[in-house]
């Protein structure tokens, strides 16, 4: 369905937090059929949708679903999106899917079975310091929070190879898992941004974790505390 929006025109039906946090047409529709084949597949499941949809569980199981991660990208045509479903069991995320359409990566991972891409095993590695690190991130849209988290920058960017902001969170962290970035933090990600992708990171081998202030932070085991750190010192004056 993804595919096939993109040669088309979309519609942006409405705006969430701010006039720049965008819903379209295909957001919705692609949530539509999520709810639509787990009612089939899994009924009686709850299902926590990030267009609206909730559905109470009488399984003790709960979806938790993104149906497009990244619409701003979408929107542009930036390859950067994808549909995020995980489930979790009285409370706990047990398994996950994130799908990238544009590069046919499929990321899954189930609790103490490892994560895969496509089928192959991922194993986070990353280099011994963040000095050598590729760190991704995203930021708010809103216009205080985004202040503040450009503050963080001045003292992160000096002490790691480069920083990359791609506008998906699901697949950011997934990307951990496969390498492609060696860590990875941002504040204020709702349920469904998470759920999946973390699952994948620390199925890889990654240790996950949220900050005091809300950040979800994804780095291997030897860079995490180092990024950590950077992320709660003291802004110099």
């Amino acid at each position: 369905m993804l595919r096939e929006g993109r040669t088309r025109a979309r519609t942006v039906v409405e705006t969430k937090s701010t006039g720049t946090d965008m819903v379209t047409d295909v957001d919705r529709a692609s949530e539509a059929l999520i709810a639509a084949r787990l009612a089939e597949e899994r009924p009686g499941d709850g299902l926590l949708g990030e267009e609206g949809t909730a559905t109470p569980s009488s399984t003790g199981v709960e979806w938790i679903a993104d149906p497009l991660d990244g619409t701003t990208n979408y929107l542009y045509g930036f390859p950067s999106f994808g549909v995020s479903i995980a489930a979790s069991y009285d409370g706990e995320v047990v398994a996950g899917a994130v799908h990238d359409p544009t590069h046919g990566e499929t990321f899954i991972a189930s609790i103490g079975n490892g994560a895969t891409c496509n089928g192959v095993p991922l194993q986070v590695a990353g280099p011994a310091t963040l000095a050598t690190a590729l760190v991704g991130t995203g930021f708010s849209y809103g216009r205080e929070r985004r202040a503040v988290q450009a503050a963080v920058l001045p003292r992160l960017l000096p002490a790691v190879r480069d920083i990359r902001r791609a506008g998906a969170a699901a697949l950011d962290l997934c990307w951990v898992g496969l390498g492609r970035l060696d860590a990875y933090y941002e504040w204020g990600l709702a349920p469904w941004d998470w759920a999946a992708g973390s699952l994948v990171a620390t199925e890889a081998g990654a240790r996950v974790g949220r900050l005091p202030d809300d950040t979800i932070v994804a780095a291997p085991p030897q860079l995490y505390d180092q990024l950590v750190a950077l992320l709660e010192a003291e802004p110099e004056p």
